[in-house]
């Protein structure tokens, strides 16, 4: 008796201060209750007249209910005529409802998701319609929701941002549109049979569009995740299982979040079985940042393997995560100082500024410079525009300098001392993380740490640049004026060549349309995927993907839109094949030839495979080496080894019994491997000798393209060695003079003395062919002065 009064007086306790603790006990404070966020919440929960039921604050519900059903129905009268929940939430999070809980607090940023990359995915989208012939041209203006730019004076930034933004739109109008359309439902197999060019909104919905934040996504290892603000705030384990204490979640069921918690910034504790972290991990980045450029799982050091390399206690091969295989290499050295994504890309990067944008390098703005200036320049002594030109190789004008000031609403979140103040980025806005503190930069990590850089300018002034670093940086400063830094740094690229699509309607074959599952909320703010409702979802075709060869090391080199050298790994380098309703192909290993949208007035058709400029986030302290660039015809764009060891893909390739002549003996043969029709090149080559594109280079920006003819002749420094070499051990009395000296010296070439032998070389024959002019002109003008006087 005594047990049960107590065990009742407690559940009264309980129903005083939050009803929803009758069954959540146990569960995880969403913050710790002294932050200003839970402080935030507890002032809703006031004014609105709930008392401290702060679940519903986000939540929604009944508080006043005794059964699950009610508690889970309905909200509040005085938080519905507040601006709180208008029904019960599961996931507060979610696009559909987070104006009336997120955007309570955080109206700008739950304003802008609308219209970020991450809700349109319009660059994806465009990526694929261009490939499967060119279905919208060369604009950007289908995604995943029709939506439209706010007021200009809407846009997040300062000023200068602003009109930098209005520049940057005037230069490219095609990738900043005013508007944007709904991708168009998934086609028939009769439409498709009629223009297999349909097939591309199969291919979006089944694969593509299962990652934006406005869908819960497809419940696999590595891809469980929130909606809306939960998608990157509410920690989810690759594996998907709660480890939490509240007793009315499963703990044997995957697609959970892993504790009750959000993630944030560094004021933002999370804590599991003792073990505590402030900041989005990587991996929940990876959730989606898996597919594509693939940047998400390169930071970390992953790289896509068709293999199973490695087996554990039960002799089982490596598990899918993201549906992949993976094999380890080096991660991004940011990385490895503890470096999250957040740490550089800023609030605009991720939440959008309110404005379209068609492609990354649009609402992107980190810069390399920005934090470690140049070799002769500090960060804030670098004019606004450097590094982020579009228009022009050397932005000009007045130290940038720093901010004292931060916009309001980022204020809202976790501020830092400023010290001397904040860095600039190259459009204008400042980093709120990021201060000046004498000569060197200060840091503030998400995960708590203080990371203190050195520019460059500093570290050269110490000494402390290697010489290969010194020479390419500070001696070739066009280096620095004309190439990403990351050119050089990122280390290694994903390289997957070939993306073989087959579509195929026959037999009933069905898939499931994640952008309709997406699309199919309700007033709960839930899709189909949460609702466990896919199968209402399904539509004819089912895909299949497969690649020709995988590569990583030294990615060739383009020109991005920024007009600056960058490296480049494939885009969409589709090769489909559509099969009909009678199981008969519509089309077979087709590449679609379309206008040259860049340059309309040569004529020409380009095959609609996209090599893309890329920063693949792989970067490493040591560059790649010279020759691997000045030396290598897949770094200048002429493919792998020059793309003379691939066969002519144009043409069926049998294998059998031959004649000599090569005629095929059987009458009964298959084909090795078919024909890919308008393309018959190494998927590695995009440009030959003369400058002529033999694919698309970059299908967003204008002055995205192949290096031109010029730039491609300073790279190409391949026979370089042949000048002095071809006479060794010959007639050229110098170099033979100088080895068999040092063959009777007993000095050992090596490769230090070779270049420093070979540097002095060059500078005798510079300062030589200098003096010889010097002399020539002094006997010129002596000469002219004796015919002066006569």
């Amino acid at each position: 008796m005594v047990r049960f009064f107590l065990t009742l007086s407690l559940l009264l306790a309980v129903s005083e201060a939050n009803s929803c603790l009758r069954c959540h006990r146990g569960i995880e404070d969403i913050r710790e209750p002294h932050t200003k966020m839970a402080k935030a919440i507890a002032q809703k929960a006031k004014e609105a007249g709930v008392g401290d039921n702060t679940c519903v604050v986000c939540h929604g519900g009944d508080p006043e209910a005794s059964s699950k059903e009610g508690a889970h129905r309905g909200a509040p009268r005085k938080l519905q005529a507040y601006e709180g929940p208008k029904a019960f939430y599961p996931d507060p999070g979610s696009p559909w409802v987070n104006r009336h809980t997120c955007g309570m607090c955080h109206k700008e940023q739950v304003a802008a998701q609308m219209n970020s990359l991450m809700m349109t995915e319009q660059g994806k989208i465009h990526g694929t319609l261009y490939s499967f012939g060119g279905l919208e041209g060369y604009r950007h203006d289908v995604g995943n929701y029709a939506t439209k730019n706010p007021d200009p004076h809407e846009r997040l930034g300062t000023e200068t941002y602003r009109k930098y933004m209005e520049k940057l739109h005037d230069l490219n109008p095609q990738v900043f549109p005013a508007k944007m359309k709904e991708l168009p439902p998934a086609p028939t197999p009769e439409e498709v049979e009629r223009n297999p060019k349909l097939a591309a909104f199969t291919y979006l919905r089944q694969e593509c569009l299962r990652c934006h934040t406005g869908s819960k996504g497809r419940q696999k290892r590595g891809d469980y995740r929130g909606m809306g603000c939960s998608s990157c705030h509410i920690p989810y384990s690759n594996d998907g299982f709660y480890e939490g204490n509240d007793p009315t979640i499963p703990k044997e069921e995957p697609g959970h979040m892993l504790v009750h918690r959000i993630q944030s910034s560094v004021n933002a504790k999370v804590t599991v079985h003792g073990v505590s972290y402030t900041g989005v991990p990587v991996e929940t980045c990876s959730t989606c940042h898996n597919r594509g450029k693939r940047i998400g799982v390169s930071y970390e050091g992953l790289m896509e393997t068709a293999y199973k390399p490695g087996f554990d206690e039960k002799g089982e091969g490596q598990p899918k995560l993201h549906t992949k295989h993976y094999l380890h290499l080096k991660a991004d050295v940011h990385m490895k100082k503890g470096m999250l994504c957040q740490d550089c890309h800023t609030t605009r990067d991720l939440h959008g500024d309110g404005f379209l944008a068609g492609a990354t390098l649009g609402p992107v703005e980190i810069e390399c410079q920005d934090c470690h200036g140049t070799t002769k320049r500090y960060p804030w002594e670098l004019p606004l525009g450097y590094g982020d030109e579009f228009d022009t190789f050397a932005a000009k004008g007045k130290p940038r300098g720093v901010s004292q000031t931060l916009a309001a609403y980022l204020k809202k979140g976790t501020t830092f001392e400023k010290k001397e103040g904040y860095l600039l980025s190259a459009r204008g806005n400042p980093y709120k993380n990021v201060v000046k503190t004498g000569d060197e930069v200060l840091v503030y990590l998400a995960s708590g740490k203080k990371l203190r850089l050195k520019p460059l300018k500093k570290l050269k002034e110490e000494g402390k640049l290697s010489k290969a670093g010194l020479t390419a940086m500070d001696t070739i400063a066009k280096h620095n004026d004309r190439m990403e830094c990351y050119a050089c740094h990122d280390s290694w690229a994903p390289q997957c060549y070939g993306c073989h699509v087959k579509v195929d309607y026959s037999g009933g074959k069905k898939g499931v349309d994640w952008l309709a599952a997406a699309h199919d909320r309700d007033i709960h703010g839930t899709d189909a995927m949460r609702r466990g409702t896919l199968r209402e979802h399904l539509i004819p075709g089912k895909v299949t993907e497969t690649r020709s060869y995988l590569r990583w090391e030294n990615p060739p080199l383009v020109q991005n839109g920024e007009g600056r050298v960058s490296p480049a790994m494939p885009g969409c380098q589709v090769v489909l094949t559509v099969i009909g309703k009678d199981g008969k192909a519509v089309l077979k290993n087709h590449v679609f030839m379309m206008p040259d949208y860049k340059h309309p007035e040569s004529g020409r058709k380009l095959p609609g495979v996209v090599m893309a400029a890329t920063h693949s986030h792989t970067v490493q302290k040591e560059a790649r080496s010279c020759e691997s660039c000045h030396g290598n015809p897949a770094a200048m764009g002429y493919g792998i080894e020059g793309g003379k060891v691939w066969g002519d893909m144009g043409e069926d390739f049998i294998v059998d019994l031959k004649t000599a002549d090569g005629k095929v003996i059987p009458t009964r043969y298959t084909v090795q491997k078919p024909k890919i029709e308008n393309f018959n090149t190494d998927w590695s080559r995009f440009v030959d000798e003369n400058g002529t594109p033999l694919q698309t280079v970059d299908n967003h920006w204008n002055l995205a393209g192949p290096l031109s003819n010029l730039q491609r002749a300073k790279l190409d420094r391949r026979g370089a060695c042949l000048a002095c070499h071809q006479t060794v051990p010959g007639g050229d009395l110098a170099v033979s003079l100088m080895h068999h000296v040092a063959e009777v010296a007993g000095v050992k070439i090596d490769r230090k003395t070779h270049n420093e032998i070979l540097n002095k070389n060059i500078k005798i024959g510079a300062w030589a062919q200098i003096l010889g002019g010097v002399a020539g002109l002094l006997l010129l003008w002596y000469l002219y002065r004796r015919r002066i006087r006569r």
